[in-house]
């Protein structure tokens, strides 16, 4: 009798240990869900918009060893990526690459060039002070709308924002290596308007968390924005 209930706690216990090591490889290797913070992608990514990116084209890292699988394809001019901030090496950052190791930027005007090319604008990018053209602070300075020209290093890359005058970028902190890259976002799986009046959760008021999910659950249907789930990233 102890041998069977020690057999079923044992297989129990197996099963759920199996569960956590695939759901950690997935989450590391494979595939991960992301929450977009910020402006910075608008109007491709809007605040609120939770998306999964693909850990594995750009060749996953093995968790605990700081080893890459190799990579299906490498990164390439127009792919949003998902990569760790080089200020830092922790925060996610959701950027679209516009350039790559050997390729020049510039940007005049607000225009930007690779390889003396104009780079085409992203379907939804924008900007929000289009009748404002930052100058350049000095010769050999840079400003939001008038910089470079630069190429980029070998085995980097360089990042901007769709929101292209509200996006803090590689313009601003440099390139971003190859191994801070995580993957490329590939689609959006749900999207949550932000709500100002929403009631906000305190520890020191029990009452707020019940509060909020009641708010939620009314204002549910208004606050998901429907049109744009599952909706693939380009």
């Amino acid at each position: 009798m102890k041998g069977d209930v020690f057999d079923f706690i044992w297989e129990n216990v197996k099963s759920l240990l199996i569960a956590v090591v695939l759901a950690v490889i997935i989450k590391t290797s494979i595939v991960e869900a992301y929450k977009i913070p910020s402006s910075s992608m608008e109007d491709t990514l809007l605040v609120g918009d939770f998306l999964i990116a693909n850990k594995f084209i750009y060749g996953s890292q093995i968790p605990l060893t700081g080893w890459r699988l190799p990579a299906i394809s490498d990164p390439e001019p127009g792919d949003v990526m998902i990569f760790k901030w080089p200020g830092d090496g922790v925060t996610n950052y959701i950027k679209r690459c516009v350039a790559v190791e050997g390729q020049t930027v510039e940007i005049i005007d607000k225009i930007l060039y690779v390889d003396g090319v104009e780079f085409p604008n992203p379907e939804k990018s924008k900007f929000t002070d289009s009748l404002r053209i930052l100058k350049r602070p000095g010769p050999h300075e840079n400003s939001r709308d008038n910089w470079g020209p630069y190429t980029v290093p070998k085995g980097y890359y360089f990042m901007m924002g769709d929101n292209r005058d509200n996006s803090y970028d590689s313009r601003f902190w440099g390139p971003v290596h190859k191994d801070l890259v995580q993957g490329e976002a590939m689609i959006i799986h749900w999207s949550w308007e932000p709500d100002e009046n929403s009631p906000k959760a305190s520890v020191s008021d029990p009452l707020s968390v019940p509060r909020l999910f009641l708010y939620n659950i009314v204002h549910f249907p208004e606050r998901v924005r429907w049109g744009r789930l599952f909706n693939l990233i380009s």
